[in-house]
């Protein structure tokens, strides 16, 4: 007769008090630091990134190359809205040229995936840094350094550190769980 032992992870902290310890640990980065102050819900998204993607330290070369390049393209996309102010406005003031220079960059973007790997492993990740960093730059949620045309490029910068940020917060949630592995 055999036996069979099977290794599992018991948390020794459980996940949804951990969970709750992150927040209050991120908490302080959104409300202390003034204009700098970090821009919680972008690095939340990123954090249910890390667990989207196994929870482990592999998922981070998935994650920051796939979202970050998303989130600077579409920072130098929105940059280039500018060079077509030139374009008549359908309804506000610049709606026909960000409509067509956006979707020809998120376009370039989605055919640009099949030069790596890492973008279709990280579609998800990839995605959310173009939807970040256009959220970011037309919420201003992210720190003033000056009035010029490069803040849509700021903006995809501030979502890629916030995407970062996210990460780390993933990997302090599993690591205060203290898992181990028990036999069974």
């Amino acid at each position: 007769m055999s036996t069979q032992t099977t290794v599992r992870v018991k948390e020794t902290i459980p996940l949804w008090l951990a969970v709750g310890v992150t927040v209050l640990v991120a908490i302080p980065f959104g409300l202390w630091l003034g204009k700098w102050s970090f821009t919680l819900w972008v690095a939340f998204i990123v954090w249910a990134e890390y667990f989207q993607y196994g929870a482990k330290p592999s998922a981070i070369k998935i994650i920051l190359p796939s979202y970050t390049y998303g989130a600077i393209v579409t920072g130098i996309t929105l940059l280039l809205v500018q060079f077509f102010q030139f374009l008549p406005s359908v309804l506000v003031p610049g709606d026909l040229a960000l409509g067509i220079i956006l979707s020809a960059g998120v376009a370039f973007m989605v055919y640009s995936m099949r030069w790596a790997k890492v973008f279709q492993e990280g579609s998800l990740a990839f995605f959310n840094g173009i939807t970040m960093c256009l959220a970011v730059y037309f919420s201003g949620s992210y720190p003033d350094i000056a009035a010029t045309p490069w803040n849509t490029v700021w903006a995809g910068v501030w979502a890629s550190l916030m995407a970062v940020f996210g990460v780390l917060l993933g990997v302090f949630n599993v690591w205060i769980t203290f898992p181990k592995e028990v036999k069974s």
